[in-house]
């Protein structure tokens, strides 16, 4: 397939092909994010998605070899630049409190969540819409799992991480 835009199957290859590198720069970014985060309970919720997010390479990957193209495309700049986000908030952890670095690091995580969410719901109509039903229930899957983590990570920040970060101002006030 050429890199036109002539129909809505070159439309959902190009959203795959996006979310493919998407999820390929996360394999590499969420092991320095876990490692950096202070909270055990966050590194394993970073290290469990890690896990998680394989898995969706490889459901991508199910879904290349069923539409028959290549998941080669350009690099998701748009992943590139919360993984910088990211990275420069890591370059911060030893000048920060160490709640209120979890905190910012489970925004960080969050951002990616959102994007990948809005990635994939958008994949999927465009399946749905191309009456691609194997297609749609493999990316189902994936936009359940990173609706799951969104969810984790609220739940986390506002059971916990955002309580302790809180409780550091209030101290020093």
């Amino acid at each position: 397939m050429a890199d036109r835009l002539d129909s809505m199957q070159d439309l959902l290859v190009m959203e795959l092909r996006d979310l493919y590198s998407a999820e390929k720069q996360l394999v590499k970014a969420l092991p320095k994010m876990a490692k950096a985060a202070h909270s055990e309970k966050l590194k394993e919720a970073i290290t469990e998605h890690l896990e998680v997010t394989k898995g969706q390479v490889e459901r991508l990957d199910q879904i290349f070899e069923e539409l028959e193209v290549s998941s080669r495309g350009p690099k998701c700049a748009a992943m590139e630049g919360l993984i910088e986000e990211g990275s420069e908030l890591i370059e911060k952890r030893k000048q920060a409190d160490e709640a209120v670095f979890d905190a910012a690091l489970i925004g960080a995580a969050q951002k990616v969540e959102h994007y990948e969410i809005a990635g994939y719901g958008t994949a999927r109509s465009f399946a749905q819409h191309l009456g691609l039903e194997n297609v749609i229930a493999l990316l189902e899957e994936t936009l359940e799992e990173e609706k799951s983590t969104d969810v984790s990570l609220t739940e986390l920040a506002e059971s916990e991480i955002n309580i302790e970060a809180t409780e550091e101002e209030e101290v020093e006030a």
